[in-house]
């Protein structure tokens, strides 16, 4: 019987130590396991809540290229911010505000003036200045049926051919192509635009009878159509003294420059430009 206890005994023993090493041994395996593959914890703060801190540098740590294109976004969307200016035509509006516009051609010029529009009386300005004191010279008129905003296709100004060269009084040197290749460009400052025009096509025309069935290029205004485009930019092209090089397309839109001419009874000499830029720069001042 003792014998029989003491091998009981030893086997009990043994069981038991093969029972410690095989638990020892999951343990370990445990381990390991967890070092190769690490979880992420989110701490947890002392109401049960988790730590936005914490989870945002998770986060950052976990994919940087995040952060670093919402800054590139952010720089690219400060880069395209506009900075505007101050008008340099600003007094002048301020002082009267029949003004719509300022004109100028640059390289020496005396067209440089303001642009006066009264669709009221069309007249107004005929022989009054800017200040609408008497002056026969008048002012530079746009015509009543063109407006700046919203843009028609066609913007029409009227001025004197006067003798002394103010107004439009050199508007006929574009007859001289040499002249045209030195004064190609027009400026005209809105109220919060700067346009650029490109001298597109020089001509002579007339004011004719309503029942002339001849191109007028004084009733253009707006292009409701591409016909109605094209049979403006045509004719013009078709009348031009010279080829200036300067196309156009449907959805282009124009400055024309007209002033009277002695070539026959109610002569008229032509500028037709086309816009190539409308930058909105101006801050606004009403």
């Amino acid at each position: 019987m003792a014998i029989f206890i003491g091998i009981a005994l030893v086997v009990s023993a043994f069981f038991l130590a093969f029972k410690d090493y095989i638990l020892k041994e999951t343990i370990q395996l445990s381990d390991n396991k967890s070092e190769e593959v690490p979880k992420v914890i989110t701490p947890v703060s002392e109401d049960g809540a988790s730590d936005p801190t914490v989870e945002t540098a998770e986060k950052s740590e976990s994919d940087p290229k995040e952060d670093t294109q919402d800054s590139v976004s952010e720089d690219e969307t400060e880069n395209e911010k506009t900075e505007y200016i101050d008008n340099p035509y600003k007094d002048y509006f301020l002082q009267n505000s029949d003004m719509v516009a300022w004109l100028n051609i640059p390289e020496n010029t005396k067209i440089d003036y303001p642009v006066m529009w009264t669709p009221s009386d069309e007249n107004y300005y005929l022989h009054r200045s800017f200040e609408k004191e008497e002056l026969y010279d008048g002012c530079l008129i746009l015509d009543t049926d063109s407006n700046t905003d919203p843009g028609t296709t066609n913007l029409i100004i009227h001025g004197h051919n006067m003798r002394s060269g103010s107004m439009f009084g050199e508007l006929d040197k574009y007859s001289d192509e040499d002249y045209f290749h030195d004064h190609d460009t027009i400026f005209l400052f809105t109220e919060t635009e700067k346009r650029s025009y490109k001298v597109m096509a020089v001509f002579k025309s007339a004011v004719y009878k309503k029942s002339d069935t001849r191109f007028k290029y004084y009733k253009f205004f707006n292009a409701e159509t591409e016909e109605q485009f094209n049979d403006f930019y045509e004719n013009v092209k078709a009348l031009s003294l010279y080829d200036t090089g300067v196309t156009a397309q449907f959805g282009d839109r124009f400055l024309t420059l007209s002033t009277c001419s002695k070539h026959v009874d109610n002569g008229r000499f032509v500028v037709v430009a086309k816009e190539t830029e409308c930058e909105t720069c101006y801050n606004s001042f009403r």
